[in-house]
């Protein structure tokens, strides 16, 4: 299932609504490719800065440095952590022919290619909501989608990441909380749907 990447920059935009993490998930899988030596970088982009209006999140990882210093126009992967997302933007917008979408919505990979219009690529979705509220009780996709991201590209390795999360929320959110982002990552990386 693993789409190989093999640009210099490896660019991914996220897209989603204030609140649901997309910053957070760029940012998580930046600071663990970082750690496994890699150049990074990882920003968001708000609109009106409210909870629950549309805003995009960019992570760029090379192997060398990065010399970019804007919003990504044309990545090789979008993530929509919010599936009304696809109603109000074009998240195909620069995607390259050969580029991997990946939505959280209940629908099938072919349904959501149907409705996009994006005949090339690779796509894949996940309900990452359900799971999400599964593990953790929150209806915050962020964490099972960015498993679902490291299962469909393998960017970093699924257990750096958890290392990651565990250091970053251990003392912030407690164990409870934390273990059920881990397991929504697990949860995310095995029920990953594709065509």
């Amino acid at each position: 299932m693993e789409q190989t990447i093999t640009k210099k920059i490896l660019e991914i935009r996220w897209h989603g609504r204030g609140g649901q993490g997309a910053k957070t998930a760029a940012q998580l899988l930046a600071e663990t490719a970082m750690e496994e030596g890699k150049f990074i970088q990882s920003f968001p982009e708000y609109g009106p800065e409210r909870a629950g209006a549309p805003m995009k999140a960019f992570t760029r990882i090379s192997e060398e440095p990065i010399n970019l210093h804007c919003g990504v126009t044309n990545p090789e992967i979008v993530v929509v952590i919010d599936p009304t997302i696809l109603d109000v933007v074009n998240v195909t917008e620069g995607l390259d022919d050969a580029g991997v979408i990946l939505v959280n919505s209940q629908q099938s990979p072919k349904q959501i290619r149907e409705k996009l219009g994006f005949n090339k690529g690779k796509v894949f979705t996940l309900d990452a909501t359900k799971i999400a509220l599964d593990t953790t009780g929150l209806p915050l996709p962020n964490m099972p989608m960015l498993g679902a991201l490291i299962k469909a590209v393998g960017i970093v390795s699924l257990e750096k990441v958890e290392e990651k999360i565990k250091k970053k929320f251990l003392k912030k959110i407690g164990e409870k909380k934390t273990m059920g982002n881990i397991e929504s990552i697990r949860r995310a990386a095995s029920k990953l749907q594709s065509e």
